[in-house]
């Protein structure tokens, strides 16, 4: 079993913050970012780094300009340190001339050491520690097979309107590093100009996440696993704010994958020991271990239980005969009202059945060491004594249908199998064994985790912080509705999560989810309405039924949240009382 070595990434990129903005708006930016550029180099000279100076570690590009710009380490025969230079100046400049300071050889990217980092909290500072489990496509009716998962729920607070803002990888992730509806963050699929890894970065979004809000304040922090769709380690750096970065790209299969971990590319291959949920595992243990001194934030985003429902192998002939719940919307026919993506579906086959339960078996097994790694980071918490200053947050990116509607696996449909996932958080100060009932986001992760670290939330979040509600508050003016948009339909053959013919590819839709509500308006006009307290497993669009002006509320309610940019506007146009209304 190879060693695994953890250096501290650099995290440089996070200073930046809202830099960029900020020094637009000082000046012209021609101006200024040119200027800015000639002083990185002017820096980089005056500490001793001149052109052609490569051979002795003292290259004024390679050596000096590249770290700065690209917010990595030096490379390891470096044998001056980097100057110190402002962070407003550096995004100056990389506003004006985004292709300064890029790598000027052929060479491999250096090992990574922290680089003009914030000066590090204390563990006397009294902050807490967060270990952020995210898992893929985990739905609720997966739960019950994992004991620690349900042991949390026993000892925390269960949200049981836990919702995401599209069922999808990307656009669901990218809500959850910035706490922005898809509206504002443009992030609408997994590739392409509005979606993926290159779209997230090249709008900016990378520079203005939990991640750069906690390393500013001083936390240490680590990202392991799956990160944005496209992401590629062999190509492309850590993202800023991670001092410790262990990513992958296609690591679907569990096995044979490559990592950018320690800003080196590692294999693994196929072996039970490369098993990926148990490598991210133990990252998971090294780095809260070496994290005793200092608080810190660890993400650890597993493949599993996404598509091919890989489970390790210790686990591939657990629960022997399991087969997917059959609740009532298990193969049931669409109804003469259902929209025209859903209709025309014929019955489940037996061999579709079959199928269906085989995936959902493996899917079972492929969360239990999912499982095995919630106990194992549990343990390592309580190791160097913070499990009294720790929370503990599971979640799903978004959830899984597997036969409802008569739909074959998949997901991206607004119906709850796809959009209603767990949250479960266990820490100091919150309550055991509660439930709370308030409609809860992916959008609002983002601004708890800053105010839990006491850091500075974004200011352009639309999210709100959980920590009342994790504390057992009352917030009178909570929301009580939550948007769900989707770009689609979804034909792109590079992407991990094309439906099959027969898995459910809806078209363009926006839909608001509320305790008692669905409604959906689709971009061909069409219209859906489910009364959840009279059709819970959402089987009858009564839409049509609706007096006009039940409709009209409904849909003012859609393109109020729709256009709605911050956390207050938002929090406003969340507020709505349609459900009273319409039933």
């Amino acid at each position: 079993m190879r060693p695994y070595r953890i250096r501290i990434a650099s995290g440089f990129g996070v200073v930046l913050g809202l830099a960029v903005a900020c020094a637009s708006a000082r000046a012209p930016v021609h101006t200024r970012a040119q200027g800015s550029c000639e002083q990185i180099k002017a820096a980089c000279q005056g500490a001793g780094f001149v052109q052609g100076g490569g051979k002795e570690g003292r290259g004024l590009w390679l050596d000096c300009i590249s770290p700065i710009m690209q917010g990595q380490s030096q490379p390891r025969r470096a044998s001056k340190p980097l100057p110190q230079v402002d962070a407003q100046t550096v995004a100056a400049c990389r506003t004006q001339d985004p292709q300064f300071g890029q790598t000027r050889s052929a060479a491999p990217a250096p090992p990574t050491v922290q680089v003009a980092s914030p000066q590090p909290l204390a563990r006397a500072s009294g902050r807490p520690n967060v270990v952020f489990i995210l898992t893929d496509d985990l739905s609720l009716n997966l739960v019950q097979f994992m004991p620690h998962v349900l042991q949390m729920q026993k000892d925390g607070v269960t949200f049981a309107n836990y919702f995401v803002t599209d069922s999808l990888c990307c656009p669901s992730r990218s809500a959850i590093f910035t706490g922005r509806y898809a509206h504002d963050t443009g992030i609408f699929k997994n590739e392409g100009p509005d979606g993926g890894y290159l779209a997230f970065r090249d709008k900016g979004h990378e520079q203005v996440t939990f991640a750069t809000s906690l390393f500013a304040a001083g936390y240490r922090t680590s990202m392991s696993g799956k990160y944005l769709n496209g992401y590629l380690p062999i190509q492309h750096p850590a993202a800023p704010g991670w001092f410790f970065w262990a990513v992958a790209g296609n690591g679907y299969g569990g096995f044979n994958y490559n990592l950018r971990q320690d800003n080196k590319l590692v294999h693994y291959g196929t072996t039970p020991a490369d098993y990926l949920t148990d490598v991210v595992s133990g990252l998971g243990v090294q780095f809260i271990k070496q994290s005793a001194e200092q608080p810190f934030l660890i993400e650890i985003a597993t493949f599993a239980p996404h598509a091919p429902y890989t489970p390790a192998p210790r686990d591939a002939n657990a629960f022997p005969g399991l087969k997917a719940p059959r609740t009532p919307a298990y193969d049931a026919a669409p109804d003469a009202s259902a929209p025209q993506w859903q209709r025309n579906k014929h019955a489940l086959r037996a061999a579709d059945a079959a199928g269906i339960d085989r995936d959902f078996r493996m899917r079972a097994q492929s969360v239990l060491a999912v499982d095995a790694m919630i106990g194992a980071l549990q343990a390592a918490v309580a190791a160097i004594g913070q499990e009294r200053n720790t929370y503990f947050v599971f979640s799903s990116d978004n959830g899984y249908h597997m036969g409802e509607h008569r739909l074959m696996p998949g997901k991206m449909t607004a119906y709850d199998t796809d959009i209603h996932v767990p949250l479960v958080v266990t820490g100091p100060g919150v309550p055991p064994d509660r439930t709370v009932e308030e409609i809860v986001e992916n959008i609002d992760l983002c601004p708890t985790f800053t105010e839990l670290a006491g850091a500075t939330a974004p200011p352009n979040a639309d999210g709100r912080s959980l920590v009342p509600l994790l504390h057992g508050q009352t917030v009178p003016d909570w929301r009580t509705a939550t948007l769900v948009e989707h770009h689609g339909p979804n034909r792109d053959p590079a992407d991990p999560d094309l439906p099959g013919v027969r898995s459910g590819n809806p078209p363009s839709y926006e839909a608001i989810r509320t305790r008692t509500d669905l409604y959906v308006e689709y971009e061909t006009g069409e219209r859906e309405y489910h009364n959840l307290v009279a059709d819970p497993h959402e089987l009858h669009n009564t839409f049509s039924s609706l007096a006009k002006q039940q409709q009209t509320a409904l849909s003012a309610a859609v393109r109020a949240i729709q256009n709605c940019h911050d956390a207050n506007s938002c929090g406003e146009a969340q507020r709505v009382n349609f459900g009273a209304s319409t039933k």
